[in-house]
Order: C-alpha cells, then structure tokens, then sequence
C-alpha cells in the first residue's frame, strides 16, 4: 500500500492493544451485552446511502470499537483512501493507479491520471455505449438476415462474466421484456451450448469481453460461437453483425471479424472485478436500459463518496471491514458467509468471493515480505431461506465460528400475499437466534427429556451484521457492491497488502498450457510432470471420446 507499506502492523501499540482488549472480552456473550445496554440495538448502528447497517450483534464493546478506529488512524487510512480515489498507483506491483470509483464519479471533478483527465473519455464510453443499447433494445439494430436481436449472450469470465451476471439477476424485475440474456463463462462446452439451445442465430448478438483478446476460456467460447454463426448462417461476413468486443486490442478484434465499430475499451487502472461500470457492464446497460444503469452508477457514487468523506464512526465499509478484521485476526474465524435474503441476490455470494478472495488472498505484503498474521477469509453463502435447510445448522451449532452479513429488504419485487412477512420473520429471526441463542435451562423448562437438552441446546454468541435497505433497485444495487468493494480495501490496507493484482491465478493457467498438446490422441505424456498428473493424463487419453 502507499501510506502503510513500511508500518508491520502486528507490531503498532494499537495492534497489541486489540490483543490485550480481545484477552479480556472474548469471554462476554451477546446476551451480556445486552442486558447491559438497553440502547446497545441503536447505539451500534449506522445508515447512509439509504442502506442501515445494525452491527449490535457483534462481540464488541464501545471500546472495541474505539481500539479498531484507533489502528485505522495509527496506519494513516484516510490518506490510503484519498490516494486510491486521486489515481495514486497503489497498485504497486503492476505499477497502476486504482480507479474505477472514476467509473461512477458523479461529482463533476477531473480525476488525474499521469497528468491526464480521465473523465471525459469515461463519458465517451458511456455515451457509445447509452446508442448502442438503444439501438439493440429498439430493435434499430439488425442482425445479418436483417432481423431485430432477441437473445444477447455475454462472453468472459472472472470480473467480465461475475458482475453482469450477478446484477442482470439482482435487476431482473428492470430488464427489457421479450429478451433473453445468457452469461457463459466456463471452457466447459456445457455451458455454451445451454445458451445455445433453441436460439436462433439470426437474432442472436454475442458480446466479448476480454481485454487482450486472447483470454483462454473467453476466447475459445467466442470462436465456438462464431463457427456456430457462420455455419448456421453460411457465410463470415454475419460476424460484423453479431458480435460486440469489450477489450483494447483492437488488431485482435478486428482478426477475429468484429468492426472497430462494435468495439469498446476499457482501461487498465480498472481491475476486472471492479468493472462492472465499464464497457464490461454493456450486457447489463442492454438488459436495464441506459436510465436503470445510470441509477447503478449513481448508487456506486453514494456510497464512494459517504466512504471518502464520511467519519470512520458512521463509515459503513469502514465499520463493516474493521469488524472483520476483528474476526479475522483476533477470533481466528476464517470464513464469512454473506446470506441475502433476496432470491433476486442468488449470485451476490459468489461475485463476493471473486472480489474479496481475489483481491485478499494474499500471503506476502505489497513489499514482497512473508505475512505473519491472517490476511483474507473464505467468503461463501446462499440466499435465505434455501440456506436455512442446508448450512445453519453449522452456524448454531457447530464448531466454527462464522460470522455472517444479513441482507435483506423491507419491499419485494414480487409482493405475494404474506411471502415477504415470512421471509423477513425467517431473517429477523436468524440473527436473534445466532446472537442469543437457547440455554439448556431454557430447553428443560419446555418438558424436554433430559437426554435431549444437550441436542437442543443453542449456544448463541455467534455475530452477525444485519444490512437493510427500502428495496432492491438499481442505485441500492451500486450502493450495496461500493460497501463491500471499500470493505475489501480497507482489510487490504490494514493487513498492507496489494488487494488489486491477481497472480495466483496465473500457473494453472501456464500449466494448462503445457498439458493441454499431451492429451491430444497418440500423443506421449512428457514426463515432465508427478506420477499422478501423467497416470490421470494417460488415464484421460485412453478414456475420452477422441
């Protein structure tokens, strides 16, 4: 990180001051807590952006609090944050600025970097892409046959796929009627042929989103849909009709038959899992319509700025990612479940994972120094209530600590007799029995056999942070991603680590490269690999189709 990249931060007196505090109060439980505090529910609360984040049911104290806002100041977070938003290249090992708050700037400020303005060129992109939605939604634009689009398929993978997949299911109740939109992501043939089912290549438009143009898994699904095309259309000028690029390499764009026009760029101070308000969200911008995506963008905007400007005692990722920290490197919890309560968030867990577990699964600081304190956890979730059936019987009565976000809302999309009350009863519910929990005291004053009291007993104390909003539309959709994208950055800088490059993915991918001629038909295993790599590689060879 920029500020604190030479402060160790297990070493700062604040540090070990949250050391000393979490001796003493580890032991508190919840019910403690609040039999102490009648105004605890209220006290440990904060809104902005129009979302309410109750962290009451956490095992802090005033001072706990106090402690972590302590080594947020003693690290000099604030100046971390104003060099991320000022195009700082905090990205230090890849020598980039770190911008995509500069996506969804909204404040009418120049955003620099290397001397440059870069919002202008943001609000070109933005337009072309404003006309080409248009286009598609209105049915101005017409395929080869000359026939309006009715099926948009996007290609990418990891930030390219996650993030408009994710928002195209968040925002379903604002997408265009009478289109179907399909996210393939895995070199698995699976998944392109289930989007190719039934459709019809005459009114199909496929948009590719990858920034060299060569991404493996992208590309490779990208050349099986275009021979899908050209074949069912007979001929390879159809290309120019169907296919959008996403990426900035337009010699490669222009090889593989899509027109500069159909192209649109993106830059590389926007890490690809913060890229949903670029070109990489076109997809969406199609399905919601350009008014519905600028309400996302308007929403990512609050909450930048309430996250820049705003005291870190009402700051709602600061609080949100401090308390993890908390967790983390205090309690030893190692995973955090993120529980939506919306059937509409299905794939919000998952675009968490990406954004935290790659951007914080770090085990060497932004020097290159070996770490020695836990850095991120393992995200995970389902929506509630489905998960209620699966998991949380882990939750109350396991042997892991799992702190877990609530998410939920007091208007549905779908209002159906009681099946909103239900609902939130079901989520309401879950946090007071997590927190609480149910003594065995309790179990046998209900005439429970003895025998039984120890299966039913609840132990409670579990935390829990329950976020709330009106409902989900679009601004409370970019507001709820923004407060989890600065939570992410928070932890990163306070553990001084690089949260925005991606290296651990990288050798899989080389040695998928190297292996990928061996499992050709007649072709010898190398023997460059372990027995049990070249015994699966001969097991593959003598078992596939081929």
């Amino acid at each position: 990180m920029k500020k604190n990249d030479k402060r160790v931060v297990i070493e700062l007196d604040e540090w070990r001051a949250l050391e000393k505090h979490h001796q003493a109060v580890r032991s508190l439980h919840l019910k403690e807590m609040f039999a102490a505090d009648p105004g605890r529910g209220e006290n440990f609360c904060a809104e902005a952006c129009g979302i309410l984040l109750d962290y009451s049911k956490n095992r802090i104290t005033a001072e706990t609090m106090d402690l972590l806002f302590s080594l947020a100041r003693a690290l000099d977070l604030k100046g971390g944050i104003e060099s991320m938003f000022t195009g700082e290249k905090i990205n230090s090992t890849e020598n980039r600025a770190v911008l995509h708050t500069a996506l969804r700037n909204e404040s009418g400020k120049p955003v620099m970097v290397d001397g440059e303005d870069v919002m202008p060129e943001i609000r070109r992109v933005l337009e072309r892409m404003k006309i080409c939605s248009e286009q598609i939604r209105s049915g101005e634009w017409k395929g080869y046959s000359g026939k309006p689009v009715k099926r948009i398929i996007n290609i990418g993978i990891g930030g390219s796929d996650l993030g408009p997949a994710m928002a195209f299911q968040a925002l379903r109740p604002f997408a265009e009627p009478g289109m179907e939109f399909f996210f393939v992501s895995n070199i698995d043939g699976t998944h392109l042929a289930e989007a190719l089912r039934d459709a019809d290549p005459e009114t199909t438009l496929f948009i590719v989103a990858s920034k060299t143009f060569t991404t493996l898994e992208t590309m490779t699904n990208a050349m099986s849909a275009r021979d899908w095309l050209t074949r069912s259309l007979g001929s390879g000028e159809a290309v120019s009709r169907h296919f959008i690029a996403l990426s900035t390499s337009a010699g490669k764009v222009q090889e593989f038959g899509i027109s500069p026009d159909n192209m649109f760029g993106f830059w590389d101070w926007v890490g690809g899992r913060y890229s949903m308000p670029s070109a990489i969200g076109l997809s969406l911008m199609v399905a919601v319509g350009p008014d519905n995506f600028r309400e996302l963008l308007h929403g990512y905007f609050l909450m930048d700025d309430h996250f820049r400007k705003s005291d870190f005692e009402v700051n709602l990722p600061v609080i949100s990612a401090l308390l993890g920290i908390w967790y983390n490197n205090f309690f030893g919890a190692e995973s955090h479940a993120i529980l939506p309560y919306d059937q509409y968030l299905s794939r919000f867990p998952a675009y968490l994972q990406q954004a935290d577990m790659e951007s914080n699964g770090k085990s060497v600081t932004s020097e290159g120094l070996p770490v020695k304190w836990q850095t991120g956890p393992i995200i995970w979730g389902e929506p509630g209530t489905n998960g209620q059936h699966a998991f949380y019987q882990l939750l109350h009565q396991g042997t892991k600590l799992i702190p877990a976000d609530f998410i939920g809302f007091a208007r549905s999309q779908n209002p159906r007799g009681d099946h909103h009350r239900k609902l939130m009863a079901n989520f309401f519910a879950q946090t007071e029995a997590l927190a609480f929990g149910k003594s065995a005291q309790d179990v046998c004053r209900e005439g429970v056999p003895e025998e039984l009291v120890p299966h039913k007993v609840f132990p409670g104390n579990r935390p829990t942070n329950t976020i709330v909003a009106r409902e989900l539309n679009p601004c409370t959709l970019g507001s709820l991603i923004a407060l989890y994208e600065h939570k992410i950055f928070v932890q990163g800088y306070v553990w001084g680590i690089n949260s925005f490059d991606q290296m651990g993915v990288e050798l899989g991918k080389v040695l998928a490269g190297r292996i990928l001629p061996e499992l050709d038909p007649g072709r010898e295993c190398s023997g460059h690999h372990d027995s049990s790599t070249s015994n699966l590689i001969n097991w593959f060879r003598g078992n596939c189709r081929d």
